[in-house]
């Protein structure tokens, strides 16, 4: 059971890191539109992921239990050993592709808020930012 919890958590992070990276894609390309419908897909790997990974836990909890003294690595089978480790590494390349794609995000969001600023000034209070004002061109005067 552990092999299977391990296999199908495997398949997770890389359906992950596939719509992750092209959310990247998308981005460069501007389709936001794009991006925005995948998140729901992603959410729902993302809750799959921690489904299984709490699978793992319980049946690496319950296989510590009925073993007695015995240290985890002596309870896993090679293949259990190297999905474990694949695991990891396929963790480790989604943190990577995660850090790049929230480069972009923080890139585009800094890009609009300086945009909108431009548009819409905002006026300071001390640290507290306030409301934008209307800029001049965009007053109504009745």
């Amino acid at each position: 059971m552990l092999t299977h919890y391990l296999q199908n958590a495997i398949k997770d992070i890389d359906s992950l890191i596939e719509q992750t990276e092209k959310d990247i894609v998308a981005i460069k390309a501007a389709q936001h539109g794009d991006v925005a419908e995948r998140s729901k897909i992603k959410e729902d790997l993302i809750h799959s992921f921690e489904t299984k990974k709490s699978l793992l836990d319980n049946e690496l909890s319950k296989m510590l239990k009925e073993s007695g003294k015995k240290s985890l690595e002596e309870l896993l089978n090679a293949t259990q050993k190297e999905l474990l480790a694949q695991m990891k590494t396929k963790l480790t390349e989604l943190k990577v592709c995660n850090k790049q794609y929230a480069k972009y995000v923080v890139s585009i969001s800094q890009f609009y808020n300086v945009l909108l600023d431009n548009i819409f000034p905002r006026e300071m209070d001390g640290y507290k930012t306030a409301n934008h004002k209307p800029a001049s061109l965009l007053k109504i005067e009745a």
